[in-house]
Protein backbone atom coordinates (compact mmCIF):
# COMPACT_ATOMS: atom_id res chain seq x y z
CA UNK A 1 0.00 0.00 0.00
CA UNK A 2 2.84 2.42 0.80
CA UNK A 3 3.75 3.43 -2.81
CA UNK A 4 0.16 4.46 -3.65
CA UNK A 5 -0.38 6.63 -0.56
CA UNK A 6 0.62 10.22 -0.03
CA UNK A 7 2.73 11.33 2.94
CA UNK A 8 -0.17 11.89 5.34
CA UNK A 9 -1.97 8.72 4.35
CA UNK A 10 1.19 6.66 4.90
CA UNK A 11 1.75 7.83 8.45
CA UNK A 12 -1.93 7.42 9.39
CA UNK A 13 -1.98 3.97 7.80
CA UNK A 14 1.08 2.92 9.85
CA UNK A 15 -0.43 4.46 13.00
CA UNK A 16 -3.57 2.34 12.59
CA UNK A 17 -1.53 -0.84 12.05
CA UNK A 18 0.56 0.00 15.13
CA UNK A 19 -2.60 0.43 17.18
CA UNK A 20 -3.81 -2.97 16.00
CA UNK A 21 -0.59 -4.84 16.89
CA UNK A 22 0.03 -2.92 20.08
CA UNK A 23 3.18 -2.25 22.08
CA UNK A 24 6.50 -2.47 20.18
CA UNK A 25 4.89 -2.51 16.73
CA UNK A 26 5.87 1.14 15.98
CA UNK A 27 9.57 0.24 16.17
CA UNK A 28 9.12 -2.81 13.90
CA UNK A 29 7.08 -0.77 11.38
CA UNK A 30 9.76 1.91 11.39
CA UNK A 31 12.46 -0.64 10.60
CA UNK A 32 10.30 -2.19 7.89
CA UNK A 33 9.20 1.02 6.08
CA UNK A 34 11.87 3.62 6.91
CA UNK A 35 9.29 5.95 8.50
CA UNK A 36 10.59 7.16 11.85
CA UNK A 37 9.08 5.73 15.02
CA UNK A 38 8.50 9.27 16.26
CA UNK A 39 6.40 10.08 13.15
CA UNK A 40 4.24 6.97 13.68
CA UNK A 41 3.68 7.84 17.34
CA UNK A 42 2.64 11.41 16.47
CA UNK A 43 0.34 10.07 13.76
CA UNK A 44 -1.55 8.06 16.39
CA UNK A 45 -2.46 11.30 18.16
CA UNK A 46 -3.25 12.95 14.83
CA UNK A 47 -5.51 10.06 13.91
CA UNK A 48 -7.46 10.26 17.16
CA UNK A 49 -7.88 14.07 16.87
CA UNK A 50 -8.97 13.97 13.22
CA UNK A 51 -12.70 14.19 12.48
CA UNK A 52 -13.14 12.70 9.02
CA UNK A 53 -16.26 12.16 6.98
CA UNK A 54 -16.15 8.45 5.98
CA UNK A 55 -17.63 9.40 2.59
CA UNK A 56 -14.77 11.83 1.82
CA UNK A 57 -12.56 10.99 -1.16
CA UNK A 58 -8.92 10.17 -0.36
CA UNK A 59 -7.48 13.41 -1.84
CA UNK A 60 -10.32 15.81 -1.02
CA UNK A 61 -9.85 18.93 1.09
CA UNK A 62 -12.05 17.36 3.78
CA UNK A 63 -9.04 15.29 4.88
CA UNK A 64 -7.02 18.45 5.49
CA UNK A 65 -3.47 19.16 4.38
CA UNK A 66 -0.82 16.50 4.03
CA UNK A 67 1.57 18.37 6.30
CA UNK A 68 0.99 20.58 9.30
CA UNK A 69 1.42 24.31 8.71
CA UNK A 70 5.12 25.19 8.55
CA UNK A 71 6.20 21.57 8.22
CA UNK A 72 8.32 20.18 5.40
CA UNK A 73 11.66 21.13 3.90
CA UNK A 74 12.46 24.84 3.60
CA UNK A 75 12.90 26.28 0.11
CA UNK A 76 16.43 26.72 -1.17
CA UNK A 77 15.97 30.49 -1.23
CA UNK A 78 15.24 30.40 2.52
CA UNK A 79 18.15 28.16 3.40
CA UNK A 80 20.58 29.63 0.85
CA UNK A 81 19.51 33.21 0.02
CA UNK A 82 22.83 34.08 -1.63
CA UNK A 83 21.94 31.81 -4.55
CA UNK A 84 19.54 34.41 -5.96
CA UNK A 85 22.13 37.18 -5.60
CA UNK A 86 24.59 35.04 -7.51
CA UNK A 87 22.00 34.27 -10.20
CA UNK A 88 21.11 37.96 -10.60
CA UNK A 89 24.77 38.77 -11.06
CA UNK A 90 25.08 36.14 -13.79
CA UNK A 91 21.91 37.23 -15.55
CA UNK A 92 22.57 40.95 -15.37
CA UNK A 93 24.72 41.01 -18.52
CA UNK A 94 22.59 38.47 -20.36
CA UNK A 95 19.15 39.94 -19.86
CA UNK A 96 17.35 42.31 -22.25
CA UNK A 97 14.34 44.48 -21.65
CA UNK A 98 13.40 46.80 -18.82
CA UNK A 99 15.00 45.50 -15.59
CA UNK A 100 11.97 46.76 -13.67
CA UNK A 101 9.62 44.64 -15.79
CA UNK A 102 7.98 41.68 -14.00
CA UNK A 103 9.08 39.44 -16.86
CA UNK A 104 12.65 39.40 -18.11
CA UNK A 105 14.37 37.24 -20.72
CA UNK A 106 17.60 35.33 -20.24
CA UNK A 107 19.90 34.08 -22.99
CA UNK A 108 21.76 31.71 -20.65
CA UNK A 109 20.73 28.07 -20.54
CA UNK A 110 19.92 26.44 -17.22
CA UNK A 111 22.86 24.06 -17.49
CA UNK A 112 25.27 26.95 -18.18
CA UNK A 113 23.94 28.72 -15.11
CA UNK A 114 24.42 25.53 -13.14
CA UNK A 115 28.08 25.39 -14.19
CA UNK A 116 28.61 29.10 -13.48
CA UNK A 117 27.15 28.76 -9.98
CA UNK A 118 29.34 25.72 -9.35
CA UNK A 119 32.45 27.79 -10.16
CA UNK A 120 31.23 30.27 -7.52
CA UNK A 121 31.04 27.47 -4.98
CA UNK A 122 27.25 27.11 -5.06
CA UNK A 123 26.31 23.57 -6.17
CA UNK A 124 22.73 23.65 -7.50
CA UNK A 125 20.93 21.54 -10.09
CA UNK A 126 19.59 23.06 -13.33
CA UNK A 127 16.09 21.90 -12.32
CA UNK A 128 16.25 23.94 -9.11
CA UNK A 129 17.56 26.95 -11.05
CA UNK A 130 14.60 26.71 -13.41
CA UNK A 131 12.17 26.72 -10.48
CA UNK A 132 13.91 29.73 -8.93
CA UNK A 133 13.76 31.71 -12.18
CA UNK A 134 10.09 30.87 -12.59
CA UNK A 135 9.34 32.01 -9.05
CA UNK A 136 11.10 35.31 -9.80
CA UNK A 137 9.08 36.07 -12.92
CA UNK A 138 11.39 34.67 -15.59
CA UNK A 139 10.05 32.58 -18.46
CA UNK A 140 11.24 31.17 -21.79
CA UNK A 141 10.01 33.45 -24.58
CA UNK A 142 10.59 34.02 -28.26
CA UNK A 143 11.75 37.35 -29.66
CA UNK A 144 9.00 39.89 -30.17
CA UNK A 145 9.23 42.55 -32.86
CA UNK A 146 8.52 45.94 -31.43
CA UNK A 147 11.34 48.27 -32.54
CA UNK A 148 10.71 49.88 -35.91
CA UNK A 149 13.64 50.00 -38.30
CA UNK A 150 14.74 53.20 -39.96
CA UNK A 151 13.72 56.70 -38.99
CA UNK A 152 10.03 57.29 -39.78
CA UNK A 153 10.22 60.86 -38.53
CA UNK A 154 7.65 63.07 -36.84
CA UNK A 155 5.14 62.85 -39.73
CA UNK A 156 4.55 59.10 -39.40
CA UNK A 157 1.16 59.20 -37.69
CA UNK A 158 -0.03 62.07 -39.86
CA UNK A 159 0.89 60.05 -42.96
CA UNK A 160 -1.10 57.08 -41.63
CA UNK A 161 -4.13 59.34 -41.21
CA UNK A 162 -3.64 60.78 -44.69
CA UNK A 163 -3.51 57.31 -46.26
CA UNK A 164 -6.53 56.08 -44.29
CA UNK A 165 -8.63 59.11 -45.13
CA UNK A 166 -7.71 59.14 -48.83
CA UNK A 167 -8.30 55.39 -49.27
CA UNK A 168 -11.66 55.53 -47.49
CA UNK A 169 -12.86 58.40 -49.70
CA UNK A 170 -11.75 56.56 -52.85
CA UNK A 171 -13.47 53.31 -51.82
CA UNK A 172 -16.70 55.18 -51.08
CA UNK A 173 -16.51 56.63 -54.61
CA UNK A 174 -16.17 53.11 -56.07
CA UNK A 175 -12.55 53.59 -57.19
CA UNK A 176 -9.89 50.86 -57.03
CA UNK A 177 -7.58 51.07 -53.99
CA UNK A 178 -4.75 48.54 -54.04
CA UNK A 179 -2.01 47.67 -51.56
CA UNK A 180 1.15 46.40 -53.24
CA UNK A 181 4.35 44.69 -52.17
CA UNK A 182 6.78 41.91 -53.05
CA UNK A 183 6.85 38.83 -50.82
CA UNK A 184 10.12 37.23 -49.78
CA UNK A 185 11.99 35.40 -52.53
CA UNK A 186 11.53 31.61 -52.27
CA UNK A 187 14.05 29.05 -53.53
CA UNK A 188 12.45 26.37 -55.70
CA UNK A 189 13.25 22.75 -54.92
CA UNK A 190 12.75 20.15 -52.23
CA UNK A 191 13.86 22.51 -49.47
CA UNK A 192 12.48 22.62 -45.95
CA UNK A 193 9.53 24.98 -45.56
CA UNK A 194 8.75 26.09 -42.01
CA UNK A 195 5.50 24.89 -40.48
CA UNK A 196 3.69 21.59 -40.01
CA UNK A 197 1.06 19.63 -41.93
CA UNK A 198 -0.95 16.50 -41.17
CA UNK A 199 0.57 13.34 -42.66
CA UNK A 200 0.46 9.62 -41.83
CA UNK A 201 2.34 8.99 -38.60
CA UNK A 202 6.03 8.33 -39.14
CA UNK A 203 5.97 9.52 -42.76
CA UNK A 204 7.31 13.10 -42.82
CA UNK A 205 8.22 14.76 -46.09
CA UNK A 206 11.92 14.27 -46.83
CA UNK A 207 13.76 17.43 -47.83
CA UNK A 208 17.37 18.51 -48.34
CA UNK A 209 19.46 19.18 -45.27
CA UNK A 210 20.92 22.40 -46.73
CA UNK A 211 19.27 25.27 -48.60
CA UNK A 212 21.89 25.64 -51.31
CA UNK A 213 20.63 27.35 -54.47
CA UNK A 214 19.93 24.83 -57.23
CA UNK A 215 19.11 24.89 -60.94
CA UNK A 216 15.40 25.05 -60.11
CA UNK A 217 15.81 28.80 -59.51
CA UNK A 218 13.58 30.91 -57.31
CA UNK A 219 10.13 32.49 -57.19
CA UNK A 220 9.32 36.14 -56.36
CA UNK A 221 5.62 36.65 -55.56
CA UNK A 222 4.54 40.26 -56.17
CA UNK A 223 1.12 40.96 -54.71
CA UNK A 224 -1.71 43.38 -55.42
CA UNK A 225 -4.43 43.44 -52.77
CA UNK A 226 -7.76 45.13 -53.55
CA UNK A 227 -8.60 46.65 -50.16
CA UNK A 228 -12.25 47.42 -50.92
CA UNK A 229 -13.09 43.98 -52.34
CA UNK A 230 -10.84 41.74 -50.20
CA UNK A 231 -9.39 40.19 -53.34
CA UNK A 232 -5.77 39.55 -54.23
CA UNK A 233 -3.64 39.08 -57.30
CA UNK A 234 -0.11 37.67 -57.31
CA UNK A 235 2.37 37.79 -60.17
CA UNK A 236 5.14 35.23 -59.52
CA UNK A 237 8.39 36.24 -61.17
CA UNK A 238 11.52 34.16 -61.66
CA UNK A 239 14.04 36.90 -62.42
CA UNK A 240 14.61 39.92 -60.16
CA UNK A 241 12.46 42.19 -58.02
CA UNK A 242 12.93 45.50 -59.86
CA UNK A 243 10.81 48.59 -60.41
CA UNK A 244 9.95 47.30 -63.85
CA UNK A 245 8.73 44.00 -62.39
CA UNK A 246 6.61 45.86 -59.82
CA UNK A 247 4.86 47.98 -62.47
CA UNK A 248 4.45 44.99 -64.79
CA UNK A 249 2.67 43.16 -61.94
CA UNK A 250 0.24 46.10 -61.57
CA UNK A 251 -0.26 46.13 -65.34
CA UNK A 252 -1.01 42.39 -65.37
CA UNK A 253 -3.53 42.80 -62.53
CA UNK A 254 -5.27 45.64 -64.39
CA UNK A 255 -5.66 43.81 -67.70
CA UNK A 256 -6.53 40.43 -66.15
CA UNK A 257 -8.80 41.56 -63.32
CA UNK A 258 -8.91 45.26 -62.57
CA UNK A 259 -10.51 46.72 -65.70
CA UNK A 260 -13.33 44.17 -65.53
CA UNK A 261 -14.10 45.13 -61.92
CA UNK A 262 -13.73 48.87 -62.49
CA UNK A 263 -14.70 49.52 -66.15
CA UNK A 264 -15.30 53.25 -65.61
CA UNK A 265 -12.25 53.96 -63.45
CA UNK A 266 -9.82 56.67 -64.51
CA UNK A 267 -7.90 56.75 -61.22
CA UNK A 268 -6.15 54.02 -59.27
CA UNK A 269 -5.03 54.56 -55.66
CA UNK A 270 -1.93 52.69 -54.55
CA UNK A 271 -0.47 52.21 -51.05
CA UNK A 272 3.13 51.02 -51.09
CA UNK A 273 6.16 50.60 -48.84
CA UNK A 274 8.75 53.32 -48.61
CA UNK A 275 11.50 51.07 -49.98
CA UNK A 276 12.07 48.08 -52.23
CA UNK A 277 11.20 47.85 -55.91
CA UNK A 278 8.32 50.32 -55.42
CA UNK A 279 10.18 52.70 -53.10
CA UNK A 280 9.38 56.38 -52.83
CA UNK A 281 12.88 57.36 -54.00
CA UNK A 282 13.23 54.84 -56.82
CA UNK A 283 13.35 56.53 -60.22
CA UNK A 284 12.75 53.33 -62.19
CA UNK A 285 9.47 52.74 -60.31
CA UNK A 286 8.14 56.18 -61.22
CA UNK A 287 9.39 56.00 -64.81
CA UNK A 288 7.77 52.62 -65.47
CA UNK A 289 4.55 53.79 -63.79
CA UNK A 290 4.58 56.76 -66.16
CA UNK A 291 4.81 54.39 -69.14
CA UNK A 292 1.83 52.41 -67.79
CA UNK A 293 -0.15 55.63 -67.32
CA UNK A 294 0.57 56.62 -70.91
CA UNK A 295 -0.51 53.19 -72.19
CA UNK A 296 -3.71 52.87 -70.15
CA UNK A 297 -4.72 56.50 -69.75
CA UNK A 298 -5.04 55.99 -66.00
CA UNK A 299 -4.00 58.35 -63.20
CA UNK A 300 -1.97 56.59 -60.50
CA UNK A 301 -2.30 58.11 -57.01
CA UNK A 302 0.59 56.74 -54.96
CA UNK A 303 0.89 56.90 -51.16
CA UNK A 304 4.01 55.50 -49.49
CA UNK A 305 4.22 54.34 -45.90
CA UNK A 306 7.03 56.00 -43.91
CA UNK A 307 10.34 54.14 -43.59
CA UNK A 308 10.26 51.25 -41.15
CA UNK A 309 6.45 50.90 -41.14
CA UNK A 310 5.88 48.43 -43.97
CA UNK A 311 3.97 46.06 -41.66
CA UNK A 312 1.10 48.57 -41.64
CA UNK A 313 0.51 48.01 -45.36
CA UNK A 314 -2.76 46.06 -45.71
CA UNK A 315 -1.31 43.41 -48.01
CA UNK A 316 1.05 42.19 -45.28
CA UNK A 317 -1.54 41.04 -42.75
CA UNK A 318 -4.58 40.57 -44.98
CA UNK A 319 -3.01 38.53 -47.79
CA UNK A 320 0.66 37.58 -47.41
CA UNK A 321 0.16 36.15 -43.91
CA UNK A 322 -2.49 33.74 -45.21
CA UNK A 323 -0.32 32.70 -48.17
CA UNK A 324 2.40 31.74 -45.67
CA UNK A 325 -0.15 29.65 -43.77
CA UNK A 326 -1.41 27.91 -46.90
CA UNK A 327 2.00 26.52 -47.88
CA UNK A 328 3.47 25.89 -44.43
CA UNK A 329 5.37 22.64 -44.25
CA UNK A 330 5.16 22.07 -48.03
CA UNK A 331 8.39 22.18 -50.09
CA UNK A 332 8.02 24.61 -53.02
CA UNK A 333 9.50 22.24 -55.57
CA UNK A 334 8.51 24.11 -58.74
CA UNK A 335 6.68 27.18 -60.02
CA UNK A 336 3.38 25.34 -60.55
CA UNK A 337 3.23 24.37 -56.87
CA UNK A 338 3.82 28.00 -55.84
CA UNK A 339 1.09 29.29 -58.18
CA UNK A 340 -1.44 26.63 -57.17
CA UNK A 341 -0.86 27.08 -53.43
CA UNK A 342 -1.21 30.86 -53.68
CA UNK A 343 -4.30 30.54 -55.86
CA UNK A 344 -5.99 28.24 -53.35
CA UNK A 345 -5.38 30.58 -50.38
CA UNK A 346 -8.45 31.86 -48.58
CA UNK A 347 -9.62 32.79 -45.07
CA UNK A 348 -12.80 33.17 -43.02
CA UNK A 349 -13.33 36.66 -44.45
CA UNK A 350 -13.72 35.21 -47.95
CA UNK A 351 -10.32 36.20 -49.36
CA UNK A 352 -9.84 35.27 -53.02
CA UNK A 353 -6.48 35.30 -54.81
CA UNK A 354 -5.73 34.91 -58.50
CA UNK A 355 -2.15 33.92 -59.28
CA UNK A 356 -0.12 33.89 -62.52
CA UNK A 357 3.57 33.50 -63.25
CA UNK A 358 5.95 35.79 -65.11
CA UNK A 359 9.02 34.27 -66.82
CA UNK A 360 10.36 37.55 -68.25
CA UNK A 361 13.99 38.38 -67.43
CA UNK A 362 14.13 41.81 -65.77
CA UNK A 363 17.34 43.80 -65.95
CA UNK A 364 19.05 44.56 -62.66
CA UNK A 365 20.62 47.94 -61.95
CA UNK A 366 18.89 49.78 -64.76
CA UNK A 367 19.50 53.53 -64.40
CA UNK A 368 17.08 56.30 -65.39
CA UNK A 369 18.76 59.34 -66.92
CA UNK A 370 18.05 62.91 -65.83
CA UNK A 371 16.23 63.49 -69.12
CA UNK A 372 14.00 60.43 -68.64
CA UNK A 373 13.26 61.38 -65.05
CA UNK A 374 12.40 64.95 -66.02
CA UNK A 375 9.85 63.63 -68.54
CA UNK A 376 7.70 62.04 -65.78
CA UNK A 377 4.36 63.85 -65.43
CA UNK A 378 4.27 63.82 -61.65
CA UNK A 379 2.11 66.00 -59.44
CA UNK A 380 3.24 66.04 -55.83
CA UNK A 381 0.77 66.56 -52.99
CA UNK A 382 1.09 69.60 -50.77
CA UNK A 383 1.41 67.21 -47.81
CA UNK A 384 4.71 65.30 -47.97
CA UNK A 385 5.02 65.29 -51.73
CA UNK A 386 7.93 62.85 -51.49
CA UNK A 387 5.48 60.25 -50.13
CA UNK A 388 2.26 61.28 -51.90
CA UNK A 389 2.00 62.01 -55.59
CA UNK A 390 -0.02 61.41 -58.77
CA UNK A 391 1.47 60.23 -62.06
CA UNK A 392 -0.77 61.20 -64.98
CA UNK A 393 -0.56 60.34 -68.70
CA UNK A 394 1.66 62.64 -70.69
CA UNK A 395 0.01 64.81 -73.32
Amino acid sequence: MMPVLNEKQRRLFLAKISDYYGYGSAKELSQLTGVSQKTISKAKVEFKDAVVDPRARPHSDELGGIRAPGAGRKSILETNPEIWLALEELLDGNTVGNPQSPIRWTTKSLRNLENDLLTKGIPTSHVTIGKILESKGYSLQQNKKYTESGNPGPDRDAQFQFISRTCQDAIECGLPVISIDAKKKENLGDFQNKGKEYRPKGEPRLVRDHDFVTDEGHAIPYGIFDIGRNEGFVNVGVSADTGQFAVESISTWWFVTGRNLYPDAKDIYITADGGGSNGSRLRLWKYELQNLADYTGLNFHVMHFPPGTSKWNKIEHRMFSFISLSWRGIPLEDLNIVVNLIGSTTNLSGLKIKCVYDTFEYEKGRLITEEEYASINIERDTWRGDWNYVIRPRD
